[in-house]
């Protein structure tokens, strides 16, 4: 009987600890949330209706760096480098600016 005891208190801490697992990652999911909702909402503020659907188009194709991007632009509005609201033109040299650094080719002669 005693192992009996033994394979259900094992269990009982195998069930603590994927509740505990459980518990983080619903933590964590809510935090990502809050964040993304704080982002969204300083978005909504810094760009114009045209830029913000610019913006989301763009998110289809490259998350990656419309991610980037976002959070550039919150960092260029709170230093106030640009004057708020972005509007889609001044949204699209933005665009053009960054993708001007990116795109440096080097040639090498032979």
């Amino acid at each position: 009987m005693s192992s009996n005891s033994e394979l259900d208190a094992i269990r009982q801490r195998r069930l603590i600890g994927l509740r505990q697992q459980l518990l983080e990652e619903q933590q964590k999911t809510e935090q990502r949330q809050a964040l993304e909702g704080q982002k969204q909402s300083l978005l909504r503020e810094i760009l114009t209706s045209e830029a913000r659907q610019r913006l989301n188009r763009i998110k289809l194709v490259k998350s990656d760096f419309v991610a980037q991007l976002e959070l550039q632009l919150i960092q260029i509005a709170q230093s106030g480098r640009v004057r708020l609201p972005i509007n889609d033109e001044q949204l699209k040299q933005i665009l053009i600016q960054l993708q001007s650094v990116k795109r440096e080719t080097k040639f090498r002669r032979m």
